[in-house]
């Protein structure tokens, strides 16, 4: 596994372990963006619990490519479905920025994944 591929794959763990266990423990500013998309705390929270599985599937994909590639694409999904719920509520660039940031980081990291093989 290359340098790269490993501190992509750190970096998308990283960030999808944070906002994940955020979604997770509804903490308030969560809970506002919950609200904004016009979703659930709950529904929130089911998010979150993706996104902590897939930044586990990115790191277990140093050792096994397949289920990082697989994580990886689940993660992609998720931030299509991030980018829908902006543009239905309403959203500007800027609030879709992060997702737009993070899908590029995670294409990255798969790019690097399958160079790797």
């Amino acid at each position: 596994m290359s340098a790269a591929t490993t501190a992509l794959a750190g970096a998308v763990a990283l960030v999808f372990t944070g906002l994940g266990t955020a979604k997770i423990r509804a903490v308030p500013a969560m809970r506002e963006r919950a609200a904004h998309a016009g979703m659930s705390t709950k529904a929130y929270q089911g998010i979150g619990t993706l996104e902590v599985a897939g930044a586990a599937g990115v790191l277990l994909g140093l050792a096994e490519p397949r289920i990082g590639g697989l994580a990886g694409a689940g993660l992609l999904t998720l931030l299509g479905g991030a980018l829908i719920s902006h543009v239905r509520a309403g959203d500007d660039l800027k609030a879709a920025v992060p997702a737009l940031v993070s899908a590029v980081a995670v294409a990255g990291y798969l790019a690097a994944l399958g160079a790797a093989r």
